[in-house]
């Protein structure tokens, strides 16, 4: 992928390299099949991506395509089809393990593209491999929660199941005037049966690990009480880390684990998968002590040597720095956000 070269392979020998592997069953993914993509996606929009990403010329966009979102944001680079495809499927397959009882946590780090919608392709995303895969969980699981921790706002996810009660969506992100895609406020809560089934944490610039841990803690606690999940995924996009080229958040991978491990505090089945993240190395870095806190390894700080050693210099060190970005939640701000939610959820209690 040309916004994030290399990182899934990056994430993938960094995560072998501490050998977190011996711990863990790789499983091959499938392609994605047709029946697959059209449990969310439209048959038209799938085959118009199919269509233009065999194609190498370079006129190839037209109206048809710009009305399915692909171009500039998302423009269907030749092979596109099949790799997105892939990466849909392995997020099914996670989901298949965990439906068979195969495992209690499944992993598919290159997943996440949680912008993607029914028809349109969007923030870099194609297929939405967390509709898919929730979709896959709701085979067997009565109630599946998602969680989003990515700088930006789930809202391809959201958009998917605004009006049901079976799925629960809880996105924490970045909102300010402006910053894509603009939505994900206080006030966007779902509709129709899914009334009070969307929760939104809209955060400020600034915010770091304690007081973001804080947040999701007592948010989700909140969550567990009132929706009582059988099954959850999390998307843990990185962008939200210090040094990301989004400038947003102080974050660092401590931040993340703090939340992952709540998670898993809850001993359900628990599906994790990627995001953004631009700073790759700290992306990978993340995504490693998120494999370690599943695995309940800790990890050297020092970073083992392999193929991608030098991606990790000058320090050649584990962890992520803290920002220094003014923060911009206040306690009150943070408080009413937290008492607004509470208060919607008492609704589904």
């Amino acid at each position: 992928m040309g916004k994030v070269p290399e990182r899934a392979d990056m994430a993938h020998s960094l995560i072998e390299a501490y050998g977190l592997l011996s711990d863990m069953r790789i499983l091959p993914p499938h392609e994605a099949t047709e029946q697959d993509l059209v449990s969310f996606h439209s048959r038209d929009y799938i085959e118009c991506l199919k269509t233009i990403s065999a194609s190498n010329d370079p006129e190839k966009y037209d109206e048809t395509t710009e009305q399915f979102g692909l171009g500039y944001d998302c423009p269907a680079e030749e092979g596109i089809f099949e790799y997105v495809s892939m990466v849909a499927g392995a997020t099914i397959t996670a989901a298949e393990c965990l439906n068979n009882g195969e495992c209690t946590v499944a992993i598919n780090w290159p997943g996440g593209w949680h912008h993607a919608k029914r028809d349109e392709a969007a923030g870099f995303c194609y297929f939405n491999d967390i509709v898919l895969g929730i979709l896959k969980l709701r085979e067997k699981f009565e109630r599946v929660l998602y969680v989003d921790l990515d700088l930006h706002h789930g809202d391809g996810v959201e958009d998917a199941f605004c009006a049901t009660a079976k799925v629960m969506t809880v996105s924490l992100h970045k909102y300010s005037p402006g910053f894509f895609p603009g939505t994900g406020s206080l006030e966007s809560i779902g509709m129709s049966k899914g009334k009070y089934y969307t929760v939104n944490v809209p955060l400020q610039e600034g915010i770091q690990d304690e007081q973001y841990c804080d947040v999701f803690e007592r948010i989700l606690s909140t969550v567990k009480d009132a929706f009582n999940p059988d099954a959850v995924v999390c998307q843990c996009g990185a962008d939200g880390l210090s040094g990301d080229p989004m400038a947003s958040f102080n974050l660092t991978s401590q931040a993340y684990t703090g939340c992952v491990q709540c998670l898993l505090n809850w001993n359900i089945p628990l599906l994790l998968v990627g995001g953004g993240g631009y700073h790759i190395a700290n992306t990978c870095r993340c995504w490693a002590q998120l494999t370690s806190t599943v695995l309940h390894r800790t990890l050297s700080s020092d970073i083992p040597e392999h193929k991608y050693f030098p991606e990790y210099g000058p320090s050649y060190d584990l962890s992520v720095t803290p920002g220094n970005r003014s923060n911009q939640n206040s306690k009150d701000y943070i408080d009413e956000v937290i008492s607004t939610i509470k208060e919607n959820l008492e609704y589904i209690r």
